[in-house]
């Protein structure tokens, strides 16, 4: 049995990046073996990140059409986790034991609450293990 794993919002984000293209390579593996397998998820939140990242700081944003397509055809297969006071209550406790953002919380919590082994995350720190859940920064490799 493999493990479910967790792709924070940088990844999808790398995925439309030219300007790095080993790490928009390596994205773009992350993403659809998390749709052919079925053991890649996201929450709510990375959705909201990427749309605003997409629409407004791409260096050629996204047309809102363009986001739809991807919405449908990408994030919404994937996305598992989606907001509830349990969620955010979760957060905060990380927050408080951990000393992450409460972003930051709110995605581990998530990848916690999806039953995820490993998160993939480049902002957070690389081997760091918080309650069984593995942060690895798919990009050092």
């Amino acid at each position: 049995m493999r493990d479910k794993y967790f792709l924070d919002t940088n990844i999808i984000i790398y995925s439309f990046d030219r300007s790095v293209e080993d790490k928009r390579k390596k994205a773009h593996e992350l993403i659809n073996t998390a749709l052919s397998d079925n053991l890649g998820i996201i929450s709510y939140q990375v959705i909201q990140e990427f749309i605003n990242v997409a629409t407004k700081k791409f260096l050629t944003p996204l047309s809102l059409n363009d986001c739809r397509l991807y919405l449908n055809r990408v994030l919404s297969p994937l996305c598992e986790i989606f907001p509830s006071i349990n969620l955010y209550m979760a957060g905060i406790e990380l927050m408080e034991n951990t000393g992450f953002s409460f972003y930051d919380s709110i995605i581990i919590a998530s990848a916690l609450q999806g039953g995820c082994k490993t998160l993939y995350s480049e902002d957070m720190q690389h081997e760091r293990v918080v309650l069984g859940l593995m942060i690895i920064n798919p990009f050092l490799n």
